[in-house]
């Protein structure tokens, strides 16, 4: 546990205000912040005083020092909304700030020192470091002691004074499945010295582990190192300030921060390679985004929403990063969707990985309320199942909105619920302290790349603004409660440290601040003058808008009658043999089996397990893991089961596949082909024998087509997988070996085009528009009618988005009578919208 005197020194870090007067927009934020008051000064502390002297007579007021790194002081809510009164300005920076700001490549702190932390693997931490560490005799979570300047051990971490870090096993590897296997009480016995109650009331007294953590302190990293991850850190502070300013000013949106979470993002983003690893972040994600490479005139363009914002091009709210680049996949807003995707790129990595020393790893962070979601589990299982590179990064605060952790999860915390994915490695920490941060983070990616399985993180941090610029904590928060958590704020805990460490001087801590600052008003100064985006490109990159190299409905010979099922399953085939980033799966269609319709049948055999394969019994994790992989360049071709359970995978569907591209403003994308068996007339029952056309006719962005015979859906499928944009490939269950809808096997490169009708009989009295299964009906009618002189033409759409409006009217205009037959709810079926048109 940190020393009283440590804690009297943090709080002399802790009394800035939060912004000076030239940054004031109006009446100002200011007014709703209370004088803070200052810690009275002990004997050693001259060198502070002296720079807080400086700073008052700099800025021309007793009142408040000038330089801050620091939230409101209070409990008070920040009003962002616009004042009318507002000055219209963006604050000018003080005295002698940087002028000519290079905007793409500024990046606060940068170094040539290489990632901190590394070390041989025969170096272990000196004495000095105070390393501790329990070793239990059953494979249980290691307990590593805190870091003091005393090196004393906890008195629970059964290690003696000098004694040497021991490993989980002799050869001081660890088995990944064996590491997790001990659960439920039994795994948690090496912690259960002390109350989950007392150890959340003590932040950083210890490390829980289910491997080695060799604890870093100052001595383990550059100077350099150091001074460029405070940079960082007060770099995303300030950000938020700065914003929420902004947005006072009615300069912006919206805002949504990471003040508290600084340490464990910036500890963790700068072990890693943007362009190497892999990231899915969630909205809080800021540190992490400016350790791996984006630049906080990248944040401020997102904000400014301009056509600049290199994350979506001014689509999206800000702090939803992207970049293709720095691979950091587009963020969703909607809670949870960055897990599933984080697994498709898991697996991506896994097959393209031969040398585990060389394995990038894919990060995936949120917070504790999103631990609540299906999602997160079932990304869990699936990485743990498959030793999937995948970091866990689950930032606690201990709010999800107003809702607390123990209103969220079982036991108050979601630490215990990790313990029941075997193969599943877990890291408890103080996310607040950059040291307990850096340490987890090395062990667990060194644990990654060394190709032992996925890890997961708890960050134990604090959230130092409310939910988002929305929000008011006052309403759910105790005044006491937001004073604890502004005890333990991250940035001035680091300063702390390393002026103790000697590598900067408290002056030299307050003129990086005043730095910092300077540096980000003349970006928001610049940034707000590049250009908005253009209302005309509103509507641009919803499809893949590149040349189509594509061959339609071309002739060739063709071969024997063949049923729909087989058709597709040879479309399946042929492409897989044409094209290796092809991949099959869905739940039982790998293996003997090949699915409950044969769609799949011999698939693995011939291709092998590794490109047709099982996939869990969980629609959502079907999808969200194909955009990953999608992302990373396969291209997935997964089935759901049957139409009727689709309903778990309709958020990423809607929310990440659909609007992929678009959020990104065509940086990225995510073709699939999502094969769904659907429609009625097999006995299926209520849950066997649903339509859905019409419900995913909403998704701009996604293409729904549904063939009625076997050469076009060989046509269709082939076209879909080829294609660059997502597919939901609707099969009609009574069509698969129905004869009416058998054909000639068209030829290996025929190809149907999506969003062109057929005519699927010609006539001049009634035109019936229809399509799947009724398909066949409406030709029978149009038989009968014959006989009674009448002349009926049968357009069979094949394609629902897009839709062929132009051979719809043309055949309407040319019979004058429009009769339209689906399978569907008459009121708001897809039928209905046709009619409409």
């Amino acid at each position: 546990m940190a020393s009283d005197d440590r804690t009297d020194d943090r709080a002399r870090f802790t009394t800035r205000t939060l912004l000076t007067p030239d940054d004031e927009p109006g009446d100002g934020l200011s007014d709703a912040i209370p004088e803070p008051t200052l810690s009275t000064p002990g004997d050693d502390d001259e060198a502070l005083d002296a720079v807080v002297q400086t700073a008052r007579d700099a800025n021309g007021s007793e009142e408040a020092p000038a330089f801050v790194w620091g939230v409101p002081n209070g409990d008070e809510t920040v009003d962002v909304s616009p004042v009318v009164e507002a000055d219209e300005s963006i604050s000018e920076a003080p005295a002698g700030e940087p002028e000519g700001i290079d905007l793409d490549a500024y990046q606060p702190g940068e170094t040539e020192t290489p990632v901190f932390g590394e070390e041989s693997e025969d170096e272990q931490p000196d004495a000095e470091a105070g390393t501790t560490e329990a070793t239990p005799e059953i494979e249980a979570p290691v307990v590593v002691g805190a870091r003091s300047e005393t090196a004393d051990a906890p008195a629970d971490a059964g290690a003696a004074d000098g004694d040497e870090p021991k490993s989980t096993t002799e050869s001081g590897e660890t088995d990944t499945a064996e590491d997790s296997s001990p659960i439920t009480a039994a795994i948690d016995d090496a912690f259960e010295a002390q109350t989950d109650e007392a150890k959340s009331n003590e932040p950083g007294a210890e490390i829980e582990a289910t491997i080695d953590v060799p604890m870093l302190g100052p001595d383990d990293f550059g100077a350099d190192e150091l001074t460029s991850a405070l940079r960082t850190m007060m770099t995303s502070r300030q950000l938020d300030q700065k914003m929420l300013t902004l947005l006072k000013q009615g300069k912006g949106f919206f805002h949504i921060g990471s003040s508290g979470h600084e340490a464990s993002q910036v500890a963790i983003g700068r072990q890693l390679e943007g362009g190497r690893d892999w990231f899915s972040f969630y909205y809080r994600d800021l540190g992490t985004a400016l350790a791996v490479g984006m630049t906080p005139a990248d944040v401020l363009r997102a904000h400014f929403a301009k056509a600049t914002d290199p994350s979506s091009g001014g689509r999206q709210m800000s702090e939803h990063f992207s970049s293709r680049e720095l691979n950091i996949l587009v963020a969703s807003s909607s809670v949870g969707a960055q897990y599933l995707p984080a697994v498709g790129v898991g697996l991506a990595i896994q097959r393209e990985t031969e040398d585990d020393s060389e394995s990038a790893i894919v990060y995936a962070s949120g917070g504790e309320g999103s631990t609540s979601q299906g999602a997160f589990h079932e990304a869990l299982n699936w990485s743990a199942r498959e030793a999937l590179p995948v970091l866990f990064h689950v930032q606690d605060n201990g709010y999800a909105i107003s809702v607390p952790v123990e209103e969220q999860t079982a036991g108050g915390s979601i630490w215990h619920l990790f313990a029941g994915y075997q193969g599943l490695a877990r890291i408890r920490y103080d996310g607040t302290d950059f040291f307990a941060s850096a340490s987890a983070a090395k062990a667990a990616i060194d644990h990654m790349r060394a190709g032992r399985g996925p890890v997961a993180l708890h960050a134990d941090v604090v959230r130092l603004l409310p939910h988002s610029s929305s929000d008011d904590h006052k309403k759910y928060r105790e005044h006491e409660a937001l004073e604890a958590d502004r005890q333990r704020d991250p940035i001035p805990q680091m300063a702390e440290r390393l002026v103790e460490a000697g590598i900067l001087t408290e002056a030299e801590v307050e003129a990086m601040e005043a730095e910092v600052r300077a540096e980000i008003d003349a970006l928001a100064r610049e940034v707000a003058a590049e250009p908005d985006p253009d209302p005309a490109t509103a509507t641009r990159h919803v499809y893949y808008e590149g040349p189509d190299s594509r061959q339609y409905e071309t002739d060739g010979e063709a071969g024997d009658l063949i049923v729909m099922v087989d058709a597709i399953n040879h479309a399946l085939d042929e492409e897989m043999a044409r094209d290796e980033r092809v991949l099959v799966y869905g739940e039982d269609v790998g293996g003997g089996k090949g699915g409950v319709f044969t769609a799949t049948r011999g698939l693995t055999a011939k291709h092998g397990a590794d490109r047709c394969f099982n996939s869990p019994l969980a629609e959502h994790s079907i999808i969200g893991s194909a955009v990953g992989l999608a992302a990373s360049g396969y291209k997935p071709v997964v089935e759901i089961q049957f139409a009727d359970y689709i309903w778990p995978a309709l958020q990423p569907l809607r929310n990440q596949v659909a609007s992929f591209r678009y959020r990104s403003n065509n940086e990225w994308s995510c073709p699939m082909v999502i094969r769904v068996p659907c429609g009625g007339y097999i006995h299926g029952g209520l849950c066997h024998s649903q339509n859905i056309e019409a419900i995913f006719g909403h998704f701009p962005g996604l293409h729904v087509v549904m063939p009625s015979n076997a050469a076009d859906a060989k046509g269709l499928l082939k076209a879909a997988i080829r294609g660059e944009d997502p597919v939901l490939f609707l099969e009609h269950k009574s069509l698969y070996r129905q004869g009416p809808a058998r054909s000639p096997e068209p030829h290996d490169d025929y190809l149907v085009p999506l969003g062109k009708a057929r005519t699927a009989r010609a006539g001049d009295d009634l035109t019936i528009v229809t399509w799947g299964a009724l398909v066949y009906r409406a030709l029978n009618a149009a038989k009968t009618l014959e006989k009674e002189g009448v002349s009926v033409e049968v357009i069979d759409v094949r394609s629902i988005l897009p839709f062929d409006t132009e051979a719809v009217l043309a055949s309407a205009k040319k019979t004058g009578r429009v009769l339209v037959a689906y399978e569907d709810h008459e009121f708001m079926g897809f039928g209905a919208e046709v009619a409409a048109q």
